[in-house]
């Protein structure tokens, strides 16, 4: 891990009662610790009041060889100056997990979808995306409407490429995890196990360039 690579965090938030994803940057490190600026939150764009020290975090940042790396850490320090900074630990070799490229590739981004029961046990509904990855993606549940873990569905979502090109995904799903939160709309993240190879390989692509469009994005 270099000074000016970028970490995606998992934090648990109080306020929402969920965990919630960061970006930050390492501004600087030694022996012990890596230190990062004020993490912002990937949806909201806002700092939060979450980071105190003694919070136990999941980092995640792009190695080298365009594998992910994550690791557990916790915040031991906070430092005031020209800028805000968190110490943190700085984990051993064998804490570090490495992330098969075509496991992983997911990234947080809000794509129009429509959600069907297989067995009619709700009405369709339109929502929106939170995160979508080769393997599966996470959801909005509108206010009111029921879903259950374990609940057999089908999503319909266009994905629009960086050439312009549209590609019209109709993908059978199962909800794996329910996260229901009091102060803001519930979650529900979405297993696609019956995916086929061209349609993996289509969500894995746009996953990659808006990758690559968030990181160019953040060295403007």
């Amino acid at each position: 891990m270099k000074i000016g690579v970028f970490l995606t965090i998992e934090a648990y938030s109080p306020e929402n009662n969920s965990i919630e994803k960061y970006r930050c940057k390492i501004v600087d490190k030694n022996n012990k610790y890596i230190y990062v600026d004020h993490p912002v939150h990937l949806r909201t764009k806002k700092t939060s009041a979450t980071f105190r020290i003694g919070t136990k975090l999941t980092a995640e940042y792009l190695g080298n060889d365009q594998s992910v790396y994550r690791f557990k850490t916790e915040i031991k320090d906070k430092m005031r100056g020209t800028l805000l900074t968190f110490a943190l630990v700085i984990p051993k070799d064998d804490q570090i997990e490495r992330i098969q490229r075509r496991q992983y590739v997911r990234v947080d981004t809000a794509v129009d979808v429509a959600v069907h029961s297989k067995d009619n046990r709700f009405t369709p509904f339109t929502t929106v995306t939170m995160d979508i990855s080769g393997g599966g993606l996470s959801i909005i549940i509108p206010k009111g409407q029921s879903v259950e873990q374990g609940e057999k569905i089908n999503v319909f979502l266009v994905l629009q490429m960086l050439s312009g090109e549209y590609h019209y995904l109709d993908l059978s799903g199962e909800v794996v995890r329910m996260i229901r939160n009091e102060f803001s709309a519930n979650t529900a993240s979405v297993k696609l196990p019956s995916l086929s190879e061209q349609d993996k390989q289509i969500i894995i692509r746009y996953c990659f360039e808006k990758q690559r469009e968030a990181r160019q994005k953040e060295l403007l």
